[in-house]
């Protein structure tokens, strides 16, 4: 790590950031002269920063604050390592970090720690998760009264309709693009395939896969916070929340999976179509952990409104093959390459939890060689289904309740979560749906 700032003599500060459970970046500037101190022991800050409500807030109950006397926790540098910050004018470089007891130990209210308790379970069994993500996000004009699509740099020209798989619609922003995908490169984070999607303004970009977890879920979350970076400094704004328009489609963030063997092997692949006897498994864990794990995918009050019938976005519980209306869908093409398409979850999720949400519950599955129930064919919105909760309060409801949701993440995290997301529905109500967006638009 030292090595790559004496390498880029450049970089004058430094940012050491860790995610809270709304995915935020919470850390420090740093003056690169003093860097290797906070590579060699670590940096400090309370372990009430990644607890805390989506307005950057204490939670109110939480006895992380008065009641443990605030205490501190020891962040050190995440395998990651240093990387540069390409939105920022001046030559910066990011730091990676997650939360540790002065003893050594694992900070439980982490979510990175989160996942990776989930993927010792994979590891205690021989398998790998193999990982990729599809995030969807929308540029947007935020200048004035009303959210709109940024008039592009070519034309200059506002293009007032969705454009599904539009090559025009990319031509449109293609510096932003470029240069978006550069950035990609430097920091190391997988870029793949860009479309233009359903919604004003709306594109996708698909990252690699990856048989390490915890890298996936770092692609995500540095790859969220770049694209809302580099569209600042292209002069607009970009935005992973749900829903910013009521008349289109929402954003989601797919997660594709499979799970290889110690020498390497797919076990869900049995050289058919159908998948292996743990291939159903881990989906029959993923349906049964989903009404409890919907705060995870819906975790905000405008998430939400993304969740209803005919909006692309899964509303109940069920599986199938190669059918995106369903919440779970298995994929056609090479035996080799089978996977489970998870597409509940939206934009705005915090891609530690969401994963370790998705992977915790595949495994629980595989563990209990759960069965599910028959793929279902047709309109999923048409079927008579279990339903996934339609609102933030039975939600968080029902990830405090659920049994799976216990077996997947520790019971401080759950407590803090659920905290937070209480304090967020009591405050969310005293605003208007405006003021919610402008809250939404640029965290999430």
């Amino acid at each position: 790590m030292k090595n790559w700032l004496r390498k880029n003599p450049q970089v004058r500060t430094i940012r050491v950031a860790a995610s809270d459970l709304n995915g935020q970046a919470r850390g420090k500037r740093i003056p690169s002269r003093f860097a290797d101190k906070a590579v060699e022991d670590g940096t400090r800050f309370p372990m009430s920063v990644l607890n805390l409500d989506i307005w950057g807030e204490d939670i109110d109950d939480s006895p992380l604050v008065f009641e443990s006397g605030d205490r501190d926790g020891v962040l050190k540098p995440t395998e990651r390592g240093f990387m540069p910050m390409p939105w920022l004018d001046a030559p910066t470089a990011l730091l990676p970090i997650w939360m540790f007891h002065e003893d050594g130990r694992p900070y439980e209210g982490d979510p990175r720690h989160a996942l990776r308790a989930v993927l010792e379970r994979y590891k205690a069994r021989g398998l790998t998760p193999v990982c990729a993500v599809e995030l969807e996000f929308f540029l947007i004009d935020d200048s004035g009264r009303n959210l709109q699509v940024p008039p592009s740099p070519r034309s200059g020209k506002r293009r007032v309709a969705g454009e599904i798989l539009s090559l025009r619609a990319l031509d449109q922003f293609d510096t932003f693009f470029t240069d978006l995908y550069d950035a990609c490169e430097e920091m190391d984070i997988p870029a793949d395939t860009a479309i233009s999607e359903a919604g004003l303004g709306q594109f996708e970009i698909n990252l690699m896969h990856c048989d390490d977890a915890l890298r996936a879920a770092d692609d995500a979350w540095l790859f969220k916070m770049l694209v809302k970076g580099m569209a600042r400094k292209h002069g607009f704004a970009a935005s992973f929340m749900a829903k910013p328009y009521e008349d289109y489609s929402g954003s989601g963030l797919h997660m594709h999976f499979s799970v290889i063997d110690a020498e390497g092997n797919n076990v869900f692949d049995n050289g058919g179509e159908e998948g292996t006897d743990m291939l159903r498994h881990a989906v029959a864990g993923c349906l049964k952990a989903m009404p409890g794990s919907a705060l995870i995918f819906a975790p905000h009050a405008n998430s939400f409104d993304r969740m209803v019938p005919g909006s692309h976005a899964p509303t109940g519980v069920s599986w199938a093959y190669e059918n995106r209306t369903s919440a779970i869908r298995i994929p056609s093409g090479s035996p080799a390459a089978r996977r489970i398409e998870h597409r509940v979850a939206g934009g705005d999720v915090n891609p530690y939890l969401m994963l370790a949400a998705v992977l915790g519950a595949a495994i629980n599955g595989i563990e209990d060689a759960q069965e599910p129930p028959e793929p279902i064919t047709g309109n999923a919105y048409a079927a008579d289904l279990p339903q996934i909760p339609g609102d933030w309060t039975s939600a968080i409801d029902a990830f405090e309740a659920s049994p799976e949701i216990a077996r997947i993440f520790p019971r401080d995290l759950i407590r803090n979560l659920v905290l937070t997301k209480r304090q967020e529905v009591h405050y969310m109500q005293e605003l208007s749906p405006s003021e919610q967006v402008t809250i939404y638009l640029d965290t999430v």
